[in-house]
């Protein structure tokens, strides 16, 4: 299951033109390894709106990648292309601050930190799950195509995805293992 052209469209067009094809990313450049994200969520059986938050996840930069394509204040356009939902799941992706959230991400009230804003909240479930699948496939497109990445942050990755196994789908932990225990 891949998003459809229509699906996809708003967003390709507004990554291309904000230089995505054009920016250094293991792997190739940033719009490859957010192609690859989106298409290993549909692999997994991820919905709609978190496939397009897996091809849009770098927007505003993360705590791993701080390069933004657009800055916080321009999220309308954004959510303009791939709606509200999978906007909030491309803003909340880039907003963990992951050193303060994920000792406590499996736990139903653990808190999670914002790096922008400084403030912490309790995700619903569906979004911590979100979280979780969409850091994995994140995470394994990098260990897949380095293997350098993956003998330095493997252990650590997996250890990570073990302590979060009950976020993340069947599929996803089976990856997961393969990668980063392989």
């Amino acid at each position: 299951m891949t998003a459809s052209p229509t699906e996809s469209g708003p967003a390709v067009a507004l990554l291309s033109g904000l230089g995505a094809a054009d920016i250094a990313h293991p792997g190739g450049t940033l719009l490859a390894h957010l192609t690859r994200v989106q298409r290993q969520l549909a692999a997994w059986g991820a919905r709609p709106a978190l496939r397009l938050a897996g091809l849009c996840h770098a927007f505003y930069g993360t705590d791993g990648f701080p390069a933004a394509l657009l800055p916080l204040d321009r999220r309308g356009v954004l959510a303009a292309a791939v709606g509200a939902e999978a906007e909030a799941l491309v803003y909340l992706y880039a907003a963990c601050d992951r050193g303060a959230t994920y000792p406590t991400l499996a736990d139903a009230d653990g808190p999670f930190h914002d790096r922008f804003t400084g403030l912490s909240h309790i995700p619903e479930p569906q979004w911590r799950r979100d979280f979780a699948e969409l850091s994995a496939a994140n995470e394994l497109d990098l260990a897949r195509l380095d293997p350098a990445f993956r003998d330095r942050w493997g252990p650590e990755l997996l250890s990570l995805f073990t302590r979060i196994r009950p976020l993340l789908s069947q599929p996803a932990w089976a990856d997961c293992r393969e990668v980063l225990a392989g």
